[in-house]
């Protein structure tokens, strides 16, 4: 697994095709939000939060389909299928990796992002807690769908729309998380929910989607 997670790593970084896109997505529907819908103080301040977090996922799903997809291509996925370790490691790996190169970065760059949106600081740091928290699915989430998609050409499209409806939890739990903090609630329970969804996501999917490779690649 640690050998899969540092070539992905390598990979990502050397093509910067998951590290440099999710991050340039991300700043580029911050940057045209306040074009769309005004430059109010008040409304940016309402709605920066959701914004952030949906581009977030947005960002997290540009890159799901080179998780397999170029080792499919080259013939890497064909040995790692066949090798002597647990798949499940290797997905695991590839998930973690990803994770690295697009939630990761998206989390630590949301802070300043967020002053361009006018959300309040004192929701910042709840905002960053709950991206840190619940992007983690969304990588698990990914690479099960990319290991359902895998070997279909031009699966891309396939792909978006098999894992995004279930994105939403993890959408839902994010935002629901910085709009209470907004309003001096407590936010336990929906981070609660979210540590929940990314430990179960990781905890079960590396597993289904290692039985996907297997038939897909059989």
């Amino acid at each position: 697994m640690i050998a899969v997670l540092q070539r992905d790593l390598v990979l990502a970084f050397r093509s910067g095709g998951g590290f440099g896109l999710a991050l340039a997505f991300f700043f580029i529907v911050v940057v045209l939000t306040p074009f769309a819908v005004g430059s109010e103080t008040a409304i940016l301040a309402r709605i920066g939060p959701g914004i952030l977090w949906l581009a977030a996922l947005l960002a997290c799903l540009l890159s799901l389909d080179r998780i397999f997809g170029l080792d499919a291509e080259d013939g890497t996925l064909d040995a790692l299928v066949t090798a002597p370790i647990p798949l499940e490691s290797v997905v695991i790996g590839k998930a973690v990796a990803h994770w690295l190169t697009t939630g990761l970065p998206v989390a630590l760059l949301a802070p300043l992002c967020a002053l361009l949106l006018s959300v309040p600081t004192g929701i910042i740091t709840t905002l960053v807690i709950s991206l840190l928290i619940g992007t983690p699915a969304l990588s698990a989430i990914g690479a099960f769908g990319a290991a359902l998609t895998v070997g279909i050409k031009r699966g891309g499209l396939l792909l978006s729309l098999l894992v995004l409806p279930l994105f939403i939890p993890t959408l839902i739990f994010g935002a629901m998380a910085v709009n209470l903090a907004a309003i001096d609630q407590s936010v336990a329970t929906p981070m609660a929910l979210l540590a929940a969804v990314s430990i179960g996501s990781f905890g079960i999917l590396p597993f289904a989607a290692a039985t996907l490779l297997r038939v897909n690649l059989r």
